[in-house]
């Protein structure tokens, strides 16, 4: 039988195209069919020359894919190798085909895992994309970065920011201050993204100019956003009826980014959320994309997965046991 020899810069940089498990390799065995032998800076790729080929392009793959600064992780690798033992090493090819980086005033974005990329490159390609993930997943700091850039190159007239105040409820009346100051608090997440991307003074003539509009989704009711980057974050506190009639706002050459995060769901008891019957009535429609982070796309401090985990396994045990 054939075989190949890879060999790395050092150990550290291969370990780092399999997320460090040997299990992860066990998997690319059984999928691709071939026995796989690391030591040290090398990978030694052993079974048939069709098997042995796919493998080497597996690692060809991730090792560029490292080069354009993602971080592989476990459910990263799999995604990879299922892929290409599907035969889906073109697509695989595409996705890594070019860098994709996002420029701002004052920082330039770049996915840090596979799962951004693919966001990223979901939200160029659809008017409307919807994202759905933990906390940490970057999905509202991504939409952000990519409305930001459109805005910059001219390709929309204006960015608008919208969030439900749904934690509000009916205590808002009690809260000091005018309706804007009782609204600030919910909002405040989109105006520290968005300091993160712009210099305060642009932030704040943009502002002033209505070019960026940072307002509560009520707002966006009886409107027709033409020409516009629209991103609803929190998108979990929305209710069915708000989840259609905001998506029913966009306008000629606008784009839509939808985020939220199905495990913080803060409405009552009582009422459905409008992210997840969105997911499921709108899957199939041509120019949406609708996008699932998982744990391995959290880019917080590391505790934030384990976090998750330990609320996942307390929730479910059984379910638990497989979380990675």
């Amino acid at each position: 039988m054939p075989a190949r020899t890879l060999h790395f810069p050092s150990p550290r940089h291969l370990h780092q195209l399999y997320a460090g498990h040997e299990e992860n390799l066990a998997h690319a065995e059984k999928q691709l069919g071939v026995t796989l032998a690391s030591r040290e800076d090398w990978l030694k790729i052993d079974g048939p020359a069709d098997a042995v080929a796919r493998a080497e392009a597996l690692f060809n793959i991730l090792n560029d894919a490292r080069a354009q600064g993602v971080v592989i992780h476990s459910t990263d690798f799999h995604r990879f190798v299922d892929a290409i033992a599907r035969g889906e090493l073109d697509q695989l090819r595409a996705l890594l085909a070019e860098p994709l980086v996002i420029a701002t005033r004052r920082k330039t974005i770049v996915p840090k895992t596979l799962g951004q990329k693919l966001y990223l490159q979901s939200i160029r390609a659809n008017p409307v994309v919807i994202g759905i993930g933990p906390a940490g997943t970057g999905k509202t700091c991504l939409a952000m970065a990519a409305a930001i850039s459109a805005l910059l190159k001219n390709e929309v007239e204006r960015i608008i920011l919208t969030r439900p105040a749904v934690e509000a409820g009916e205590a808002l009346g009690f809260l000091p201050g005018d309706l804007r100051e009782k609204i600030l608090p919910y909002l405040r997440p989109l105006y520290d993204a968005m300091h993160d991307m712009l210099d305060p003074d642009e932030v704040a003539r943009l502002t002033e100019k209505g070019i960026i509009e940072i307002a509560p989704l009520a707002y966006m009711r009886g409107r027709t956003l033409a020409r516009s980057f629209i991103v609803l974050d929190e998108a979990q506190n929305t209710t069915p009826e708000q989840m259609m009639m905001f998506l029913t706002r966009l306008g000629a050459n606008s784009r839509m980014v939808v985020t939220g995060d199905v495990t913080q769901i803060d409405l009552p008891r009582a009422k459905q959320s409008g992210l997840l019957e969105v997911s499921r009535i709108l899957r199939d429609i041509p120019g949406i994309g609708i996008h699932h982070f998982s744990g391995a796309d959290i880019v917080r401090h590391p505790l934030v997965l384990r976090i998750i985990e330990a609320y996942e396994r307390y929730k479910n045990p059984i379910a638990g046991d497989a979380v990675e």
